[in-house]
C-alpha cells in the first residue's frame, strides 16, 4: 500500500492524468499487473505483452476497485498515461522506497538466490516487519512490484536481483538502493548469454558497486570470483563460508540420513548449533549468507541458529519433499536448473538414497534440459549424466530432446548400462515409466529448467484421484 495520491504518482512517473475526477485520491491498495488481483484502492499497471495486453483489462480493473490504471495510452477509465509502463513502475518504486527509508537487503548469485532470500526473510521477521520478493520475481517488473508492497511499518525489504546481461543489476539497484548486498556465487547459469563466468562476475558485482560507504557487502569466501568483489565496493565487507578466515563460518558440516544438513555456526559474537529443515548440503552456504545479514542487523548468534533450524522453504518447486502413502518420496526441484544447482540436487538425492536403500528403495533422477548454456551445453549435460552415475543414482530418466540425449550419453559413457538410464520424449512418457516401475521406499528427484515443465511429473506422481496431494 503505497499511499500516494494520483497527482503524486503522475509527478513521479512523468505521466499525464486522463479521466481522473479527483487527483488527490490516494492509492491505498496493492499495485498489480493482473486484473484478477485488483483490490479496492489498487493501482493497475497495464503491461503490453506478445499475447495479452493489459490495456484490454483496464475496465475490468476499474470495476474491481482500481482507483486508476498506469497505462501507455488512454483506456476509457481513470488513468495515468506514461511513455513506458515498466519504467514508470520502476520510478514509482524508487520514490516509495526513498520515502519509507526502510533497510533494503539485496542479493544475487548464479544459484540459490530464491532459497537464500527465503531464509533471510524468515530470519529478519524476528527483528521486525519484513517484505520480500515472492518466488523469483527478480527482474525490472517483479522487483518494483515487491518494493511497492512495503509500507510505513516495513523495517526490512529483502529483494532478489536477477540478471541476463551487464547493467541489469545496476538498473535494479538504482530503483531500490540497497544498504546490504549479498553475492552468493558466480556459476554458469545463463553463461550462453553472458559469454563466460568472468562476465557473469562483472554483472553480479554491480550489486556491491552500488552499496554506500556505510553499507555492507556480504560475500562468499569460498568462491574466488565473489571474494574478489571486495575490491569493487566502498562498503565494509563481511565474508561467509567454510573458509578459515570467513567472518560467518560453518564448522562440522554433516548430513543426516534424509539429506538434511547440520553444522555449528560461528559468528564474531558467538556460536550456535544449526539443524536445517531443508534438504541438501548446498543450503549450508545459503544459510551462512542469511546468518551474515541477520548478524549485521543485530540478531544474536543463538537466535540466528534457532531461526535457521526452524526455517522452511517458502517458494514452490525448490526441493519440495513429499512422501506418498505408499512410501515413495518425490523431490520436486523443477522450478529451474543450471549446472551448479543440478549437481547440488543430485548430491542431495544421493544423501537421501542412503536411507532409501535401507528400506529397499532406489533413487531416481528425472532430469531435463538446462537452458541458456550456449557452447557449454553439451559438456555440462554430459557432466551431469556422468555425476549421476558417480553418485550411484539407481535410475536416470533423461526427458526431452537433444540435451536429454546428452545427459544419457554422459551416464552411458561413465558406465551406466542396461536399465540404469533411459531417454524418454516428454514429461508424460516419464510419468508413465515411473508409475509402472516405482516401488515403496524409492526417492524420485525431478529437475530441469523451467521451460521444460517437469513439475508436471512431480504433480502427477503426487496426484490422488485427479487431485494433487498436499
Amino acid at each position: 500500500m503505497i499511499d500516494l495520491s494520483l497527482a503524486e504518482i503522475a509527478a513521479v512517473t512523468g505521466g499525464q492524468q486522463y479521466d481522473i475526477p479527483d487527483p488527490a485520491l490516494a492509492v491505498t491498495g496493492p499495485v498489480v499487473i493482473d486484473s484478477r488481483e485488483v483490490r479496492p484502492g489498487s493501482l493497475f499497471a497495464a503491461l503490453p505483452g506478445d499475447n495479452v495486453d493489459g490495456h484490454d483489462f483496464a475496465e475490468r480493473a476499474a470495476a474491481a476497485g482500481a482507483v486508476a490504471v498506469l497505462a501507455s495510452r488512454p483506456v476509457g477509465v481513470p488513468a495515468i498515461v506514461v511513455d513506458d509502463v515498466v519504467a514508470a513502475l520502476g520510478a514509482l518504486a524508487r520514490a516509495v522506497v526513498a520515502k519509507l527509508g526502510t533497510t533494503v537487503v539485496a542479493l544475487t548469485g548464479s544459484a540459490g538466490k530464491t532459497s537464500t532470500k527465503d531464509l533471510i526473510a524468515q530470519l529478519l521477521q524476528g527483528l521486525g516487519p519484513t517484505v520480500w520478493t515472492p518466488g523469483s520475481l527478480n527482474n525490472e517488473i517483479g522487483l518494483p512490484l515487491t518494493a511497492l508492497r512495503a509500507d510505513a511499518g516495513t523495517r526490512h525489504l529483502v529483494l532478489e536481483m536477477g540478471a541476463r546481461g551487464i547493467g541489469h543489476i545496476r538498473y535494479l539497484t538504482e530503483l531500490t538502493p540497497p544498504r546490504i548486498g549479498v553475492v552468493l556465487n558466480v556459476g554458469t547459469a545463463h553463461v550462453g548469454e553472458f559469454g563466460g563466468r568472468e562476465q557473469i562476475a562483472v554483472a553480479k558485482g554491480e550489486l556491491v558497486e552500488a552499496l554506500p560507504g556505510d553499507g555492507v557487502a556480504v560475500l562468499n569466501a569460498d568462491d574466488p570470483l565473489v571474494r574478489a568483489m571486495s575490491s569493487r565496493t566502498k562498503a565494509r565487507t563481511v565474508l561467509f563460508g567454510e573458509a578459515a578466515d570467513a567472518d560467518i563460518r560453518a564448522v562440522d558440516v554433516r548430513l543426516d540420513a534424509t539429506g538434511r544438513p547440520a553444522f555449528t555456526l560461528h559468528t564474531p559474537t558467538g556460536c550456535g548449533e544449526v539443524t536445517m529443515q531443508l534438504y541438501g548440503e548446498h543450503h549450508v552456504s545459503n544459510a551462512l549468507a542469511a546468518a551474515a545479514v541477520a548478524h549485521e542487523l543485530g540478531m544474536p548468534a543463538q537466535d540466528i541458529a534457532t531461526a535457521l533450524s526452524g526455517a522452511g522453504q517458502l517458494s514452490r518447486w525448490r526441493m519440495e519433499v513429499t512422501e506418498r502413502a505408499d512410501g515413495v518420496t518425490v523431490v520436486n526441484d523443477a522450478y529451474n536448473a543450471n549446472p551448479e544447482s543440478m549437481r547440488a540436487a543430485l548430491r542431495a538425492l544421493a544423501a537421501m538414497g542412503e536411507s532409501a536403500r535401507a528400506r529397499g528403495g532406489r533413487t531416481w533422477a528425472v532430469l531435463g534440459r538446462m537452458a541458456e548454456l550456449g557452447e557449454e551445453s553439451l559438456a555440462e549435460h554430459d557432466a551431469v549424466g556422468r555425476l549421476a552415475v558417480r553418485l550411484n543414482v539407481s535410475k536416470l530418466v533423461a526427458v526431452g530432446d537433444r540435451e536429454a540425449a546428452w545427459l544419457q550419453m554422459g551416464a552411458y559413457n561413465e558406465g551406466s548400462w542396461g536399465e540404469e538410464s533411459v531417454h524418454v520424449s516428454d514429461a508424460q512418457a516419464a510419468v508413465d515409466l515411473l508409475r509402472s516401475e516405482l516401488r515403496p521406499g524409492d526417492v524420485v528427484l525431478v529437475k530441469a529448467s523451467r521451460s521444460v515443465g517437469l513439475e508436471r511429473v512431480a504433480e502427477q506422481l503426487l496426484a490422488v484421484d485427479g487431485e494433487v496431494a498436499g
